[in-house]
């Protein structure tokens, strides 16, 4: 069997027959009409065997249906005159297929049968900013004794030319492995965005000098200006243009910090307008007429207070005095 050191094509993967497995459901026939009542479904257990009429306990995991059909004909070929037989698949079991590398939610999740690698990204919840769809690891066991075998998907030829071999079938126990890319195209981070394979929204904080500061849902990929339009626009009188801070959470437990200038017509770059990510929080600082404005109204807060207190404390008096002239007279 070859293992995880050699890569194999997409026809050598292609090429791969289901192997059996706990859960699996057969239909079990013999061609000899006098065999008929050796006929029936049965499924294989936990520990991989099968309990048969005959023949008893047989072990059948990480064969293939041509596999098990040669063995259990050979098992029969000590029972029975006209041993031949027909095995069928009639109930795959559940999928279980781990996803790593560059997706929002990696870990092992249970798919449905013969879900395919689209499918399984999107239940991780979608590729990051960073995945490289072009190199896509998927990793098989091949037998019982824990080798694998890999082949490499490109999902961006799935996408851009409807090439479907790149999205085959997944078995159980099937790894992918999302690559992250070494120097992310912000363009083709946008294409990605507007596929299936991106997160249908994000999340972004945006505060500051901004006409509609808040928690704003945005499409995935969406660039910083973009998500600075959705909150109304800067507020020009106020806001510093040229001190445009993004702060963002790595999955590492790191924050990194970027300053950016704001310009209507700046094209999508990681330099100067990046793709966002779910959880990003842009800042809007203040410029000096803003933090001015600002300082005059922190001074006229107290001010304000205290003049409400006057305001009281003269109604008091005033009624103290209204008082006191009523009961003299």
């Amino acid at each position: 069997m070859p293992t995880a050191g050699r890569s194999l094509t997409l026809p050598e993967l292609y090429s791969d027959l289901y192997t059996l497995g706990p859960g699996d459901g057969l239909q079990l026939n013999f061609l000899d009409p006098e065999a008929k009542s050796l006929n029936g479904t049965f499924g294989i257990l936990a520990d991989g065997t099968t309990t048969l009429p005959l023949v008893g306990s047989v072990q059948l995991i990480g064969l293939t249906i041509g596999q098990a059909t040669r063995w259990l004909t050979s098992l029969y070929s000590k029972q029975l005159v006209r041993p031949q037989l027909t095995l069928t698949l009639t109930t795959p079991r559940p999928v279980k297929v781990t996803i790593v590398g560059e997706v929002t939610r990696p870990g092992l999740y249970p798919l449905g049968s013969f879900s395919n690698p689209v499918e399984a990204i999107q239940t991780a919840g979608g590729v990051t900013v960073n995945a490289d769809v072009r190199n896509i690891l998927l990793r098989r066991l091949a037998g019982t004794a824990g080798a694998q075998k890999q082949t490499t998907l490109n999902l961006a030829d799935l996408f851009a030319n409807g090439n479907q071999l790149q999205n085959p079938v997944l078995f159980d126990g099937d790894t992918i492995v999302v690559s992250r890319a070494i120097q992310p195209v912000p363009e083709e981070v946008l294409a990605i965005g507007q596929t299936n394979l991106a997160p249908l929204t994000i999340s972004v904080t945006v505060i500051g000098e901004v006409k509609a500061p808040g928690t704003v849902s945005l499409p995935a990929n969406t660039p910083l200006i973009e998500a600075l339009f959705r909150s109304g626009g800067l507020i020009r009188r106020r806001a510093q243009k040229n001190r445009i801070e993004l702060v963002r959470f790595n999955r590492n437990g790191t924050t990194t910090r970027q300053i950016f200038s704001y310009k209507d017509d700046l094209p999508v770059s990681n330099l100067v307008n990046p793709p966002l990510r779910n959880g990003d929080t842009i800042i809007v600082r203040s410029n000096l007429y803003g933090k001015a404005l600002n300082l005059l109204n922190d001074l006229s807060e107290p001010l304000t207070a205290l003049n409400t207190v006057l305001n009281y404390a003269n109604y008091w008096n005033y009624w103290n005095n209204y008082n006191n002239n009523n009961n003299n007279n």
